[in-house]
């Protein structure tokens, strides 16, 4: 069985993130999707209710979970998991970047761990979660922003603006 991390702050998720675990799930028998929490990160949104929106934005399903880990690497969590993959997306030469070091850096700490890369489609290789969050105030920010996430993500942000 091919088991895959799919790993993110998710804060909050996008429809980037959306793709890549439609697409995670197409390729592995299982995937988890895990929140990390840094702690010299601070967040926008609380680590339940990026739980609880991942769940309302993605299909059910029982070859898919979504976990979180704290303070931890990646690749040790991911093995822990008994994954042998972990699942990374690349939008542009800034995270091509910072993810060859790091699939290099995770291939000494467990060297059975293959890092698979993913590049989304062109209409949302730009989205990220600082960018959405960076959309939000002015006059007509609603309609930008629900070209970008989820509805369930569409409505937590919304009420936090009411």
């Amino acid at each position: 069985m091919r088991t895959a991390v799919y790993a993110g702050s998710f804060d909050p998720p996008t429809n980037g993130h959306l793709w890549m675990i439609e697409r995670g799930l197409e390729l592995f028998d299982r995937l988890i999707v895990a929140i990390g929490s840094n702690p010299s990160k601070s967040y926008t949104f609380s680590l339940q209710e990026r739980i609880e929106v991942l769940q309302a934005s993605v299909p059910s399903c029982e070859r898919l979970s979504i976990a979180h880990f704290h303070n931890r690497y990646l690749v040790h969590y991911a093995k822990e998991q008994g994954a042998d993959f972990i699942l990374r997306g690349i939008r542009g030469p800034d995270d091509y970047e910072y993810e060859r070091v790091m699939r290099h850096i995770n291939a000494d700490l467990a060297p059975n761990i293959t890092t698979t890369f993913l590049m989304p489609p062109r209409d949302i290789a730009e989205v990220s979660s600082s960018m959405v969050k960076g959309l939000i105030g002015p006059d007509g920010w609603q309609d930008q922003v629900r070209r970008y996430v989820p509805e369930p993500v569409f409505r937590m942000l919304e009420s936090r603006q009411a």
